[in-house]
């Protein structure tokens, strides 16, 4: 059997043939800074780039032999005292969307797990057709938070916070500042349009929060057909096993067809789509599920003569356990443009092998993956758990910095103007439905791409949701990232 080794370099790995020390440690180029100027957060994100940006070659500031002294190593550092500003000024390559930094890496890397502060509100922002003002739209509550027990729900909406109206200066400091608590002033739809009500709804923020991902599931016995239903709003590895399980309950049902319902799906784990396209479509581990496009130093520093590609693979086990898969030869999945980086790549990675139904809205488009550097150069930055105690206590800096692309088996990768779909139908304020209903409009449509009985309902949207400003989601630590937790190394035969 064909695995992937997801190591940390942190775990004692050896890059005899292509390290620069003993250690089995990358070493960037360049030289080290002045020590006396404050820029260990600029230092990390120069020097980690200088490995693994997937632009490495292609930014000129980011060449070995850019600097050849202290002095001028230094100097280049202290041209913007903000670490943010330095990347995005400095480093950023003109087509890079999505890195982004966080001045607490345990914030950051706790996102990655699903742990969030947050008051269980998942909400949208559209802007108004004319003028400054935007409002927003609830998508959905998490359940066991302080919005799960209060008069909220999906398809609320609300123009104002704390008597203020909601505006594109002033929404970032309102919903998203220091502030726990908060009061939502809500609206309705008058005339199709979004109009103020006097209802309002206080919330308070929790610290800690660890939002599961499967959100619902469901089995609809329809026609003679079973379906399988599942909402699955974020690829959080920690929950893998309990994603398994919704799959062996799948297959217990006998379920002759799937939905999965990524329309909220911002991303995640790079090992959770290998695993749950697994469940989905089969478990031999000799199909590629993509390959990994690399700057040329990582390609040789890290993949190696044996696996030049970077493959991942189709999964056969999580933790121990055998993985339920169904062997579908079709699935219909929900995508809408809050679907991102790893829900595309499921798309995209099943593609070759089965056929994808799209239905909903045209995908984000963001085929990058990502890895999280901290300050730690005894191991060329990459964050490891293991190692915190090694990380510069000075700079808790981290930068979530995009180091590939990924291609299908077919090598097939550039959706980066968003993937889609086969059936057009976009989400409207006026009718967004109850996720998991029947009458619920995209999985109304879904279901009768499957059955071939057409609904009496009709779709056609009076009041289309449009692009959206932003999104709740985009202001926790790991946005629409998709990322690799540890870097890839290799792979071995096992039995």
């Amino acid at each position: 059997m064909k695995k992937y080794l997801m190591l940390f370099l942190a775990l004692g790995f050896v890059l005899a043939s292509c390290s620069n020390d003993d250690d089995g440690v990358i070493e960037p180029g360049g030289v080290d800074p002045d020590g006396s100027a404050d820029v260990a957060a600029q230092n990390l994100m120069w020097k980690a780039s200088n490995i693994w940006y997937f632009w490495f070659e292609d930014v000129p500031d980011l060449a070995d032999d850019r600097f050849s002294t202290t002095e001028e190593y230094t100097a280049f550092l202290e041209t913007e005292s903000d670490p943010g500003k330095f990347f995005d000024n400095k480093i950023r390559f003109r087509d890079d969307r999505f890195t982004y930094f966080s001045d607490d890496f345990k914030q950051l890397t706790e996102s990655q797990s699903g742990i969030a502060r947050t008051n269980g509100v998942e909400f949208g922002l559209v802007a108004f057709s004319e003028g400054n003002d935007i409002f927003g739209y609830v998508k959905y509550i998490n359940p066991n938070t302080d919005a799960s027990n209060k008069d909220i729900k999906r398809g609320d909406l609300f123009t104002g916070v704390d008597g203020q109206t909601l505006n594109r200066d002033n929404y970032r400091d309102l919903l998203f500042g220091e502030n726990n608590t908060y009061t939502l002033n809500m609206a309705t739809i008058e005339n199709n349009s979004v109009a103020p009500s006097d209802k309002s709804v206080t919330l308070t923020k929790q610290e800690g929060v660890q939002k599961n991902p499967i959100f619902l599931e469901k089995v609809f016995e329809l026609n003679g057909q079973k379906i399988g239903y599942l909402v699955y709003n974020g690829f959080v590895d920690e929950f893998d096993t309990q994603l398994n399980e919704v799959f062996g309950r799948f297959k217990a049902e006998g379920i002759t067809d799937l939905v999965l319902d990524f329309r909220y799906n911002p991303g995640g784990s790079v090992l959770t789509t290998q695993r749950i396209s697994s469940m989905i479509y089969d478990t031999d581990t000799d199909n590629v599920f993509t390959t990994s496009i690399v700057n040329d130093k990582v390609r040789q520093l890290i993949y190696g003569e044996d696996n030049p590609d970077g493959t991942r693979y189709f999964q056969d086990v999580i933790n121990g356990a055998g993985i339920n898969t169904l062997n579908l030869s079709k699935v219909y999945i929900i995508a809408i443009n809050s679907s991102a980086s790893a829900s595309e790549l499921v798309i995209n990675g099943l593609a070759p092998y089965m056929d994808v139904i799209h239905v909903g809205d045209t995908t984000r488009g963001k085929n990058e993956f990502s890895t999280t550097f901290v300050d730690d150069p005894g191991n060329s930055y990459l964050y490891a758990p293991s190692r915190e105690n090694q990380i510069n206590s000075d700079n808790r800096w981290a930068i979530q910095l995009l180091i590939g692309r990924s291609a299908n088996s077919d090598g097939f990768f550039e959706y980066t103007n968003g993937l889609v779909p086969d059936v057009l139908l976009e989400e409207e304020l006026d009718d967004l439905g109850v996720l998991g209903d029947l009458n619920e409009p995209l999985l109304a449509r879904t279901i009768q791409e499957i059955t071939g009985v057409t609904s009496k309902k009709s779709f056609v949207s009076k009041m289309p949701i449009s692009a959206e400003l932003t999104n709740s989601d985009m202001f926790q630590p790991m946005k629409d990232n998709m990322y690799l937790k540890g870097v890839p190394l290799q792979k071995e035969n096992q039995n």
